[in-house]
């Protein structure tokens, strides 16, 4: 793995003078960030996943049209995807440990991190298309899934890469 999947050019030297940290620490701190990321999205989407399970086993469930089922299992397969990308990283660490392939299991995890959240996102959507399509109607399901991937993208995309643009590549 190149250095450049898991930190900037000057990011190394910003953390070895500001925080006095070896690469080796900035791998293990960079790894339990990783980890509290992860343990908040992998309770969303655990607890997505098993509200969609459950669905189909509900009474109603039988007068969805098809168009509600192809939403359903969609939605559900991308909650499962989504489930499976967060707990990825644990796994691989679990495969990994004691290799000393820490740089190696921060950048897997980065990567994992990333398509899990951008599923669980993707996910997300589907659950507001078909709640609002059942409640109010095929029009109002669309609209509140356009409204929930706005955003969504605004919230997890557009947000945070203008504020990265905007930070100065010395500032902390």
């Amino acid at each position: 793995m190149s250095r450049s999947t898991i930190e900037e050019p000057g990011d190394a030297d910003w953390n070895r003078e500001a925080r006095n940290e070896t690469a080796t620490q900035r791998l293990d701190r960079n790894w339990a960030d990783l980890l509290q990321e992860l343990r908040v999205a992998q309770t969303g989407v655990q607890l997505l996943t098993g509200l969609l399970l459950t669905v189909p086993f509900q009474s109603r469930f039988a007068d969805i049209v098809t168009h509600q089922r192809v939403v359903y299992l969609v939605t559900t397969g991308l909650s499962v995807l989504a489930t499976g990308l967060l707990i990825s990283p644990v796994i691989l660490h679990r495969v990994l440990f004691r290799m000393h392939a820490r740089r190696e299991l921060v950048a897997a995890g980065q990567r994992f991190a990333i398509s899990g959240l951008a599923t669980l996102g993707l996910a997300v959507v589907g659950v507001v298309e078909l709640i609002f399509d059942v409640v109010l109607g095929p029009l109002a399901g669309i609209l509140a899934a356009a409204a929930a991937l706005v955003v969504l993208i605004g919230l997890w995309a557009v947000l945070p890469f203008a504020i990265r643009r905007g930070l100065a590549p010395a500032d902390p």
